[in-house]
């Protein structure tokens, strides 16, 4: 399979490459915006499979010119069989000390560059293909919220919302489009929502997830945004 990661540097998005890179039937396009991180994540997953075909791509979803990402992705990998649009970013602050300036970030990071994503990878992809989005519980209608996490949870929402309107949209495309609404892991960005709070689910079990409902969830599923969570947070 041929599959774009963004968000591959940490936390679920570099478990959920490693798990894609333990066929060597996968070729995995991994985007991030650290290139250290990225090159650890290349050698991390040549020590588990030597035979892995993984991309490192230096990139910003949000700022970055799509006109040089895509002449390189037909080139590696042709058609595109899986997106997944991991990468995300996380203010925390009180509502009334969050400024229009934070509000456009959380935007700008967790909705229009995912947005821009799948608008340069659709002619990539053809029936059969699955985009999946990384939501939060967060964003999830009617689940519990925090505070100082309204700029983060907002944004989270509109990808979900984005995620019905995709799926009805392309329905005759035979591209199927989901949205995983995520409780907590143990990653930089739980420590970042709710410092000291530990998570009974490992990055790595999520990441496993992930790459799991990748392969196989768009035959069961379409337009929706399952809640993928055992606690609160």
């Amino acid at each position: 399979m041929n599959i774009i990661l963004t968000g591959a540097s940490s936390g679920i998005g570099f478990e959920a490459a490693l798990e894609f890179t333990l066929s060597k039937e996968n070729k995995v396009v991994c985007i991030a915006r650290s290139a250290d991180k990225l090159r650890k994540l290349l050698e991390i997953a040549r020590g588990i499979n030597p035979d892995c075909i993984l991309f490192p791509v230096e990139f910003d979803i949000v700022n970055d010119d799509y006109a040089a990402l895509v002449p390189f992705l037909k080139e590696h990998l042709g058609n595109v069989d899986i997106l997944i649009n991991n990468a995300g970013a996380l203010i925390n602050k009180p509502f009334l000390e969050t400024s229009a300036a934070d509000m456009y970030q959380m935007f700008e990071s967790n909705v229009i560059g995912h947005f821009n994503m799948i608008q340069n990878i659709l002619p990539l992809m053809g029936t059969g293909g699955h985009i999946v989005n990384i939501g939060s519980m967060g964003g999830f209608q009617g689940s519990v919220k925090f505070p100082g996490l309204s700029a983060y949870s907002s944004s989270k929402s509109a990808l979900h919302t984005l995620t019905e309107c995709l799926a009805y949209e392309l329905a005759d495309t035979g591209i199927k489009v989901n949205c995983l609404a995520l409780g907590s892991a143990q990653t930089e960005m739980l420590e970042q929502a709710f410092p000291g709070y530990e998570s009974p689910v490992m990055a790595f079990e999520m990441g496993k997830y992930i790459a799991d409902f990748a392969r196989t969830g768009h035959k069961f599923f379409n337009g929706k945004t399952l809640p993928v969570a055992v606690t609160t947070p």
